[in-house]
């Protein structure tokens, strides 16, 4: 070790802590967080002091922003130049503040995130909002401290008449602590703070009606308001922001989505990229082309859709997908005292009045001592009016200055200051005119000495200026709000991204799902070819068709008993010559297990609904079974247990019912049973059912199960051979549950067994698909009614000896639709929710 030399040994972690703790707490308390009085970071206040200390008052010419920029540097702020130009510029921008503090000349760069020209080349100037938060700054209003280097001083917070922490907001990262406050309208601002002042113990509830939500500088709409009322009562929370748009149709009847207003902080020039590429990689169908056409009357970007696009469905996804929805997270953190803290509305619009309060104390205190001081001075110039001769006298017979003022002391008991003020008077205060005026100036600041001592008296004279002052500003630069509130859920509803167009659903005999469009497929006369419906394996055949709407929630029944949910829409769509999806990919049934049945439900959070009506459920044995529809209400991702199987049975229908249907099973060899609902007595979800209909033989079993309300309705039966009868359901006799039944249709080789049972209007049309793949649909009307034994009428022509039908069902006719003006791209009549409840329970 050399001579004279020392080392201090230190702990190393120790050393690495304290020397962290004291960065972090000079980034929180000198960079990165507001002051909740002023509402500024110490960047944005020395900007401001430095342009109010060169003069750039609104009314005097721009200067160059370098000027600015070199000043702020230079006397107060000893950072990168870039820092503190960029914080001058985005108190330019009117994008990013909402009521901006600079009055910028020049390119301030833009909405699209284009940079700001460079500093030499911009100029700028104090805004009139920026005044009114240095007014009264050189009246002692404010605590003062040293600059960097001690030489000058600096303000340590701004007097601030507007409350700029609300109004304008602020975002910031520290170290271990962020902030993000909102900006807010000023007139409502203000407004909250008048009713804090009128009344100290309002709670925030009462606040959150007045000041209602932020209001950002770039518009849009506010999406649910739950996220807004916890960051009000919390200093926490998440607000949805969604772009103002609308939906416009050109003369070509094509629809388009103009964008006049986005969300806060988004760059519109990223914006239409990101819509751009979710379009060229075929994540968002419909968009034909994107244009910006926005100029300087406002923001405008047209989205022009392809002619068959829903503007509402590709606008939903445009919200998913992109910053068309953005949440803004508040965290109302902001120095107080000093020290960071997480505040509430309430506690935000507290401490700007203690601030205010003291600003006010402080600015009456310096202008009683001024006033006081002049009263002082008015005094012994009046005394020297009073006694000219002998005051001139005194001041001509003295050889210096001093002299005269120790004379005019000791002569008329004046203080220093008081002869000072008589020595320096000019000749022209001699005058009868200007006594006169000394002496309403003396009696006017005794009246206003008097005023300011009662201001410092009585604390409710003081919230009264402040309120005054408050309300002054807002009649000065208040503008309404431009950001809109739709009292909404916050979180997307799936169904918001599908229109609710009608579908067929077909599950082939391997478990292959898909929904394709009804619009696919077309009438034929009975006795037709029919067209080819779908292409599968050559063992696979379509086995179930379904009609649905997009919206229904679907319940799936398996042959083993178990129940699964999905909505329409989970569903994949597939053209009419495609063969699906795999339904072990959609649902978690079992590889041995198949779906027999499914019933549309509308909504399943209904208590009303749920709890009056019923799922009944047949077996290819005969069983029957009868539970609440709420017992399936909660739909579980791995299904439950609908029904108690057997071995050797399987479930081949279930019906939705209100509990006064009529109920008819249909068994192979012909015969079907007629018996009401109300034999069957309801069961828990898990027990296994009743006999319902006493099966010929073993080989005999139930090929389906219908339930009927409107007694109107006919029956048709059709058979594997392309035969099809229907008659009158007063042909079947009402019996007892358990029986064998009545005689349906006449069996034989050429009709082939039973093979399904509809109830039918006029109104329906029968989609039929044979194993082969081919389909036809044939109008009811066509099918004339005969009794109940015959064999009845051949429905499709079979091309091949050995092909059968696989599936019938029951659908709305074409005439019917275009009678109540209802296009092919619906399966469902257009109804009110009892009529579609009749039509379900009548299925």
């Amino acid at each position: 070790m050399a001579d004279g030399e020392r080392i201090i040994k230190i702990n190393i972690e120790e050393e690495m802590q304290s020397a962290y703790i004291d960065y972090s707490m000079s980034v929180i308390v000198s960079r990165a967080l507001p002051d909740v009085r002023d509402g500024l970071k110490p960047v944005h206040r020395r900007v401001l002091f430095g342009m109010h200390e060169l003069g750039m008052s609104p009314n005097k010419p721009y200067k160059k922003s370098a000027r600015i920029v070199g000043e702020v540097l230079g006397k107060y702020h000893p950072h990168g130049d870039s820092s503190v130009y960029n914080a001058m510029v985005r108190m330019a921008q009117p994008w990013s503040m909402r009521y901006m503090l600079v009055d910028g000349q020049g390119n301030m760069g833009s909405v699209d995130g284009d940079s700001p020209a460079a500093m030499r080349y911009t100029e700028a100037r104090m805004n009139r909002l920026s005044e009114e938060m240095l007014a009264d700054i050189e009246k002692n209003t404010v605590d003062f401290q040293f600059n960097f280097d001690d030489s000058l001083k600096e303000p340590t917070v701004l007097p601030s008449r507007i409350p700029a922490l609300l109004v304008n907001g602020t975002s910031g990262i520290a170290v271990g602590m962020a902030t993000n406050m909102p900006p807010h309208n000023l007139g409502d601002a203000i407004n909250a703070i008048v009713a804090y002042i009128d009344n100290p113990d309002i709670d925030v509830q009462e606040l959150i009606n007045i000041i209602q939500a932020p209001d950002f500088p770039t518009g849009g709409i506010i999406y649910g308001y739950q996220g807004v009322k916890e960051a009000y009562e919390t200093g926490r929370g998440r607000i949805v922001i969604r772009a103002k748009t609308e939906i416009e149709t050109d003369k070509s009847g094509r629809e388009r989505i103009i964008i006049t207003e986005i969300p806060y902080m988004v760059n519109k020039a990223e914006l239409i990229v990101r819509i751009a590429d979710l379009v060229n990689e075929k994540r968002i169908e419909g968009i034909a082309n994107v244009n910006d056409e926005s100029d300087r009357e406002g923001m405008r970007i047209v989205i022009d859709l392809k002619r068959d696009a829903i503007a509402n469905v590709v606008l939903n996804h445009l919200y998913k997908n992109t910053a068309l929805q953005s949440s803004f997270g508040v965290n109302n953190i902001a120095l107080v005292h000093g020290r960071p803290q997480l505040l509430n509305l309430k506690e935000i619009i507290k401490y700007f009045v203690e601030h205010r309060h003291d600003v006010v104390t402080r600015r009456t205190k310096f202008e009683l001592d001024q006033a006081e001081k002049r009263a002082h001075i008015l005094q012994g110039l009046i005394i020297a009016s009073d006694n000219i001769d002998e005051v001139i006298k005194i001041i001509r017979g003295a050889q210096s200055p001093d002299e005269a003022r120790e004379k005019l002391i000791e002569r008329f008991d004046l203080t220093d200051v008081q002869a000072r003020a008589i020595v320096d008077m000019r000749l022209r205060q001699l005058t009868g005119l200007e006594q006169d005026k000394l002496r309403e100036e003396y009696q006017s600041l005794l009246k206003e000495i008097d005023r300011l001592k009662d201001i410092l008296e009585h604390e409710h004279l003081r919230m009264e200026i402040i309120k005054n002052e408050l309300l002054e500003i807002k009649q000065k630069y208040n503008d309404p709000r431009r950001t809109e509130i739709v009292y909404s859920s916050e979180e997307f509803n799936p169904e918001d991204f599908y229109a609710d167009e009608e579908m067929i659903i077909t599950i082939s005999h391997l478990g292959y799902i898909k929904r394709t469009p009804l619009s696919e497929f077309r009438t034929q006369n009975r006795g037709g070819v029919g067209s080819k419906g779908s292409t599968t394996r050559d063992e696979d055949f379509i086995e179930h068709i379904y009609p649905a709407s997009m919206h229904n929630t679907m319940l799936f029944f398996t042959k083993m008993g178990r129940c699964f949910w999905l909505k329409v829409y989970e569903i994949p769509e597939g053209s009419k010559n495609s063969k699906g999806r795999a339904i072990q990919n959609l649902l978690q049934i079992d590889p041995e297990d198949t779906v027999k049945a499914f019933i549309r439900v509308k909504q399943l959070n209904d208590e009303e609904y749920i709890n009056s009506h019923y799922i009944l459920m047949g077996t290819r044995k005969g069983i029957i079974k009868k539970s609440l529809l709420a017992d399936y209400s909660r739909p579980r991702q791995s299904g439950v247990i609908a029904m108690g199987i057997k071995e050797g049975d399987e479930l081949i229908q279930a019906r939705l019912t209100n509990g006064k249907s009529e109920v008819l099973m249909a068994t192979r060899s012909g015969r079907a049973i007629r018996f009401n609902e109300s034999k069957v007595r309801c069961i828990s979800r898990i027990g296994q059912g009743v006999r319902g209909i006493t099966l010929d033989s073993d080989r005999d079993e139930v090929v389906g199960m219908i339930c009927v309300k409107d007694k109107t309705d006919d029956i048709l039966v059709v058979s594997e051979k392309g035969y099809g009868k229907r008659s009158s359901l007063e042909d079947y006799r009402v019996t007892n549950r358990g029986g064998k039944g009545v005689k349906t249709m006449k069996i034989s080789k050429k009709t082939g067994d039973l093979i399904t049972i509809k109830n039918v209007t006029d109104d329906n049309d029968l989609m039929i698909i044979n194993r082969s793949g081919v389909t036809i649909r044939v109008a009811v009307s066509d099918i004339r009614v005969t009794g109940r034994a015959t064999q009845g009428v051949r429905l499709i022509n079979l091309d091949k000896k050995q092909d059968m039908i696989a599936s019938v069902a029951k659908v709305i006719s074409e005439a019917k639709m275009a009678e109540e003006d209802i296009t092919e791209s619906g399966i469902l009549e257009k109804q009110s929710d009892d009529a579609q409840e009749n039509e379900e329970n009548k299925e």
